[in-house]
């Protein structure tokens, strides 16, 4: 089993380094005693509070490897403080990383507090997804509806299954926004047909065609 060590102390002064240094090595040994692969050791020193760190970064991104199953730290307060640790727990959860720390000697065991807040969260997560597929299908059905034809339409639909498609569908956006769809709505439709287009890329697209038929 692959584990990820991550250290931080929270300022840059000497006695700091010590325990950034002191960290490493009670983790290692950690990682020793419950045989994990050290796939890389993270140190940074940086604040609890502040999510946009970089060695914090690059553990997000590292446990992505499926190979990667857990994370060690000195205690739950390394990862972050205040709402940065329920996040950063979260977003680590969603990758069935398990997390052990020196604190517990073993896997974390989180307060009941924090179970209940992620537990809040996840719901949270579920519920918006299910409220983006909702939009998708309303987007769907609306540009359906006004004639909106996706199998004349659409280019090679079905042909990249399971893929994302990069192209840009400018003349379907036309006709769709023609049947006065919001850009929000056309995104989720497109989406719904395989683009991978945001309701951004859309307004901008369409800016682009406009500005253009000025000129």
């Amino acid at each position: 089993m692959k584990a990820i060590i991550y250290c931080r102390v929270s300022t840059n002064k000497e006695t700091q380094e010590t325990s950034l240094n002191r960290q490493e090595e009670e983790l290692i040994q950690l990682a020793k005693h419950y045989q994990f692969e050290i796939d890389s050791i993270i140190k940074e020193q940086a604040s609890g509070y502040d999510f946009e760190r970089e060695g914090i970064l690059q553990v997000l991104e590292r446990i992505k490897d499926q190979q990667v199953q857990a994370l060690l730290i000195q205690d739950e307060t390394r990862l972050g403080r205040g709402n940065a640790k329920i996040a950063l727990l979260h977003c680590i959860f969603k990758e069935d990383v398990k997390l052990y720390s020196i604190s517990h000697n073993g896997e974390l065991e989180l307060s009941e507090s924090d179970s209940m807040v992620l537990k809040i969260v996840s719901m949270v997560e579920e519920y918006q997804r299910k409220l983006h597929n909702v939009k998708i299908k309303r987007g769907m059905k609306r540009a359906v509806q006004q004639g909106y034809k996706p199998e004349r339409n659409l280019k090679n639909l079905g042909e990249s299954s399971g893929r994302d498609k990069i192209e840009v569908p400018i003349e379907q956006i036309i006709r769709l926004r023609k049947n006065n769809l919001t850009f929000a709505d056309i995104a989720a439709t497109l989406r719904g047909f395989g683009y991978n287009i945001s309701k951004a890329t859309v307004h901008r697209r369409y800016q682009e065609y406009i500005e253009s038929q000025e000129e």
